[in-house]
């Protein structure tokens, strides 16, 4: 799969060449143009598609997994009236989840993220602000973001986070330089429910597919997903598939 530098490097290459033809050899600028324009959007896809890696290496599933294990994740959290729920179903069904948390959420409820390590389930970094801006933040405006989170989980957990949830799956080089410096992994997916924009049933069928090794991305925000929850459990005991945590699906750490 081709990476982010590759494609620049071909690109910037042939861009150079067809400018300096169209000098010397009187072609079309619009070649260099439609060149660029190519580029564009395949950077763009690359940015917005996490399964790609086409910036950083981010872990979207267990391709060699040999038990019947799923990983279920929840964004945006915690929630006062959603993410109690959640729970309380994961509990029911003797689940385990990974919750990828707002630090600001963090801050405000820290009894519900104290429930969520209590009974199991892991907690890891989805910036502190959860700005629309995110993917245009400098990389240094990044770093602060994710260390302010890192820092109040630490506090929670004892120990440092390592998993990072890039917001809206977006990847660029910013993200990619402040994910190296802090040593994170960054925990993409493989099934996702479109659970914050379909309706219930819409979005429960997108979960029908699910097999051992996959990750599933869902948000602890509504009751929308409380109820897709709710029958996606029962789905998946009837597969005889049980979910786990992101770190042991994939067998890593998820602190440190």
């Amino acid at each position: 799969m081709l990476k982010a530098k590759t494609i620049n490097i071909i690109f910037n290459s042939l861009i150079v060449v067809s400018i300096l033809l169209c000098f010397l050899l009187k072609w079309s600028f619009w070649i260099p143009v439609s060149l660029a324009f190519i580029w564009l959007c395949i950077t763009i896809i690359g940015s917005f598609n996490i399964q790609l890696n086409y910036h950083l290496d981010s872990l979207c599933r267990q391709p060699s997994i040999s038990t019947n294990q799923v990983a279920l994740t929840f964004d945006d959290g915690p929630h006062p009236d959603f993410t109690p729920k959640v729970l309380e179903l994961l509990k029911k069904h003797q689940a385990k989840a990974t919750f990828f948390c707002i630090g600001r959420n963090l801050e405000t409820y820290p009894e519900l993220a104290k429930t969520i390590l209590e009974q199991g389930h892991a907690i890891g970094n989805h910036t502190y602000s959860h700005s629309p801006a995110f993917g245009f933040f400098s990389t240094k405006k990044v770093i602060v973001e994710l260390q302010r989170t890192n820092g109040i989980i630490t506090q929670l957990v004892k120990k440092s986070p390592l998993l990072y949830r890039p917001i809206y799956g977006v990847t660029n080089p910013a993200i990619k330089r402040a994910v190296k410096q802090l040593n994170l992994k960054s925990i993409g997916w493989n099934v996702r429910s479109l659970d914050t924009v379909l309706n219930e049933n819409q979005a429960y069928n997108r979960l029908l597919k699910i097999k051992k090794g996959d990750l599933i991305l869902l948000h602890d925000t509504s009751q929308k997903t409380v109820n897709i929850l709710e029958r996606l459990l029962r789905s998946l005991s009837e597969q005889n598939l049980s979910s786990v945590t992101v770190d042991e699906l994939l067998n890593i750490e998820a602190y440190e």
